[in-house]
Formats: structure tokens, C-alpha cells, sequence
């Protein structure tokens, strides 16, 4: 018998419909117990309410009006995709109310409104919280993730790993929130990239410091829609060499460590990438070759890359034959199964070995980012 889990969505733009579209094919995954419902529905935009209207059949609620949604009594748990100068006082009046939440990432604009987020979720230890990141639900990134955990790369030499694309390398593309510094924060491509980077490193428990970034603003302004043009005030591109470290039982570990958010990356249409040495092996995955896992071995004599076809090895098992491709939208639905498993059974008794991203994680990620804008601004005449 699974359990219904019904969702109210706040932001119904282009990842809350992606939410509906992987509600709609639940009966992709074995049966986990659980199932979403979406029930509430908000967003000022009258033509987004619209198209829930049109393709959830189980609304109850479309409102423009959070609060209103919030109070609904067939609402348990919220996804919430909104711009990241509204994620403090929503994510926090989301988690007063008693819902489970999971959000979209950076949870809050800079790392004093993520603060205050964490002030709340420890004052409702009943409500499960996580952040929004799939690429890590993807065949070849848990190939990498367990060849790490496993140990047989041996002592870490390093770690590079990115997010780029190239959506803004046209200059005559119009201005949008993620280039204004009111809206989007300080951080720029960083909080709107930079947790899919660090997921998987902050999951394996490696920590960063001595941040060196390098930030550029490409095209410092754009288009505004009416006819001008506007000033862009935060970075389109960002590559920062760190130290990484992890606590062992034989002592700390220190390596570099290379990331990379880019959203003017030519030639790059949404590459998600993760490259690990060790002092025995090396294992990478990116997006662009979907179902290739790249390993190393060294055991003497010539060093060759081998490279495996994973097809359709997921966290959660799905109807989907094994020989089959891997994509962004089975990412998607991997993620919501982890959290929905996650709020039905509780961490201990997860169907699945792999949890969405933290509100620890994201807050890692506000300390690295913080300490990049440091970095950039002591480099700065």
C-alpha cells in the first residue's frame, strides 16, 4: 500500500513543472511505500497558475498567495523554486508551519539569510528539510561517489569538478534576475550553480578552505526588455583552487581541489562534471557522455583509462530496462523518490542509500562562497 504525500508548490516556473511532470510518472518507480500528490499551487504569475491548472487534476488550491497555501489542511510537505532574495522568509515561515520542505539551492541569498534558515529548521526538528540537486542521482556520479567511498583510489592527489553552460554567452540576451544582484546575491553564478558542484565532495565529508576564486563578469550589462539597457552586478563565471581536506582515522588529508560555475562556458550545454585522483586509481563522470563511467587503475606498467556503459543502474529501481540511457528528468525523479522516501521512512529505513542534499551542505556552500567573494575582493584595486 503506498502513502499519499501531498505537496503544495511555491514557484511554478520551469523546475516546478518539472516537479509535476515527475509526479505524473510515478508509476515509473518500484513501489517505495509513498506517492506525491500535489494538492496547492502558488505563484503570482496568472499564466504559471494556469498551466497547473491545465496538467495537475489533484489541485485543491491555486492561489497567489503563499500564506494561503501554507494554511491548507491537505498540504504536508512544500517544494518552493523562487528567486533567492525570497528564500529566507519563505523557507522560514514553510518550516514554522509544520511542512517538510525541500528547496531550491543556495537556501537563502547570502550566508547571514542561510543562517537564519538553520535557526529555524533546528527550532522544527519535525520537519525534514533538504535542497534541491539531481545531477548526483545520475548512474556515472554514484559510480564515482562509490569508487571514492570505497577507498580503492587510494590517498586523494585531487578533485576537479564543474557546472557549465553557455545560456549567456549571447550579450544581447535580456537581462534576468540571476545577473542582479538584489535578486540572485552577491555570489552569482556560484549560488545559482555551486551545490551541484559540491554536492557530492560535502556527501563524501571533504571540507574546503584557503580559497583562491577567480570571478568574472563577462558582460556587465545587458538588455532590459524596455527598449535600454541594464547594469549585470554579479559574476557570470567563477573557478575556484581551494584546499580540500578530510578527517580520517589516520589523520587529516589535504588535496586541491578545482571548481568551476560557469554560465558562459562555449560550447557547453548543462555539463555537470566530477574527476577524482588517487594515488591508486582515478574515476570521472560528466553529463555530456551520459552513460560512460571513466576508471583508472595502477597496478605498474601502462596507465590506460577504461571506460564502462552504465545504462539504467539507479538509486531507485524503475520499470526502465537496465540496457537503457540515463537523463535530466530521471535525475529529477531519483531526487524527489529520495525525499519523499526520506520524510515516509526516516533516514535509518530509506529504500534507498543516497539523500538529497542537506541544510549542512548548503551551508558548506555558503562558507566557501562567502570566503570566494573574500578572495576576489582582496584581489580587487
Amino acid at each position: 500500500m503506498s502513502r499519499p504525500l501531498r505537496f503544495g508548490v511555491i514557484g511554478l516556473g520551469l523546475m516546478g513543472r518539472e516537479f509535476a511532470s515527475a509526479a505524473a510518472r510515478w508509476c515509473h518507480l518500484e513501489d517505495l511505500g509513498v506517492h506525491p500528490v500535489i494538492t496547492a499551487a502558488c505563484d503570482t504569475n496568472p499564466g504559471a497558475l494556469e498551466w497547473f491548472r491545465r496538467h495537475v487534476p489533484t489541485l485543491r488550491l491555486v492561489t497567489p498567495d503563499y500564506r494561503e497555501l501554507l494554511a491548507h489542511p491537505e498540504v504536508d510537505a512544500v517544494y518552493c523554486a523562487v528567486p533567492h532574495h525570497l528564500h529566507e522568509q519563505l523557507y522560514c515561515d514553510i518550516i514554522r508551519s509544520g511542512k517538510h520542505l525541500l528547496g531550491e539551492k543556495p537556501f537563502g541569498i547570502d550566508k547571514e539569510a542561510n543562517a537564519r534558515i538553520g535557526e529555524a529548521i533546528a527550532a522544527h526538528p519535525e520537519v525534514l528539510v533538504r535542497c534541491s540537486s539531481e545531477f548526483p542521482f545520475f548512474p556515472g556520479a554514484q559510480a564515482v561517489f562509490g569508487a571514492v567511498r570505497s577507498g580503492r583510489l587510494g590517498r586523494i592527489i585531487e578533485l576537479e569538478a564543474g557546472f557549465l553552460h553557455s545560456s549567456d554567452l549571447d550579450p544581447d540576451k535580456p537581462l534576468n534576475w540571476k545577473r542582479m544582484a538584489r535578486f540572485n546575491g552577491l555570489y552569482g553564478c556560484l549560488g545559482d550553480l555551486g551545490l551541484h558542484v559540491l554536492h557530492l565532495p560535502l556527501r563524501l565529508g571533504w571540507r574546503f578552505e584557503n580559497v583562491h576564486a577567480l570571478l568574472s563578469n563577462l558582460v556587465p550589462e545587458r538588455p532590459d526588455g524596455r527598449g535600454g539597457r541594464a547594469p549585470c552586478d554579479t559574476p557570470d563565471n567563477a573557478t575556484l583552487a581551494c584546499d580540500a581536506y578530510a578527517d580520517g582515522p589516520e589523520g587529516r588529508v589535504t588535496f586541491p581541489a578545482l571548481l568551476h560555475t560557469k554560465r558562459i562556458a562555449p560550447g557547453e550545454t548543462n555539463t555537470w562534471f566530477i574527476r577524482v585522483h588517487g594515488m591508486r586509481g582515478s574515476a570521472e563522470f560528466s553529463t555530456k557522455y551520459p552513460k560512460t563511467f571513466r576508471f583508472m587503475t595502477y597496478k605498474g606498467g601502462a596507465q590506460v583509462w577504461g571506460h564502462q556503459d552504465l545504462g539504467f543502474e539507479s538509486v531507485y529501481k524503475t520499470i526502465t530496462g537496465s540496457i537503457f540511457e540515463f537523463g535530466f528528468t530521471d535525475a529529477v525523479l531519483q531526487m524527489w523518490a529520495a525525499f519523499c522516501d526520506e520524510v515516509a521512512h526516516g533516514r535509518e529505513r530509506m529504500r534507498g542509500g543516497f539523500w538529497c542534499a542537506t541544510p549542512e551542505e548548503a551551508a558548506e556552500s555558503h562558507r566557501l562562497f562567502t570566503a570566494a567573494l573574500a578572495s576576489q575582493r582582496a584581489r580587487t584595486p
